[in-house]
């Protein structure tokens, strides 16, 4: 039984894979091969995450395996839209430096189009601040800070 739901569209020249429900272990190989043949025919995809609830390490490394199948084509993946844990998960994993992350997919594709990027990390060592993603809810952090070791221990 799959816990996420996956449907595709096209958007000014994209692939959109809108995931809905939670991404775990039981469905990542399945939005993998959905990724991977989005790739195939269109090469530049965004994935819409405004319906994700809950993602784990092995939905992750979906994505992630995702991007590296677009690229081999020639094109990208990003992420739109992350909401609450989602984006936590992305940044505990820290590929929310690795991924182009944007408020909404229409600003993933009108960005595209007008410059490269769309997450932009500022600040200083180990901290980070999502400059590019306009519209998070208020109760999400704007702020992660790293967790450093203490002297003793290095």
């Amino acid at each position: 039984m799959f816990s996420t739901n996956l449907s595709t569209r096209s958007c000014d020249g994209h692939a959109v894979v809108a995931l809905r429900g939670e991404l775990d272990l039981v469905d990542a190989v399945a939005v993998a091969a959905a990724l991977t043949a989005a790739a195939v025919s269109q090469p530049q995809i965004i994935v819409d995450l405004a319906g994700l609830e809950f993602i784990d390490s092995s939905g992750v490394a979906a994505l992630a395996r995702g991007r590296r199948q677009a690229w081999q084509a020639g094109g990208d993946l990003v992420l739109a839209a992350p909401q609450g844990e989602v984006m936590l998960a992305l940044a505990i994993t820290r590929l929310s430096d690795a991924f182009r992350v944007y408020a909404t997919v229409e600003e993933a594709a009108g960005e595209r189009r007008e410059r490269p990027g769309g997450y932009l990390p500022t600040g200083g060592p180990g901290q980070r601040t999502w400059s590019g993603l306009r519209g998070l809810p208020a109760r999400f952090p704007r702020r992660i800070r790293a967790v450093s070791r203490p002297d003793s221990a290095r």
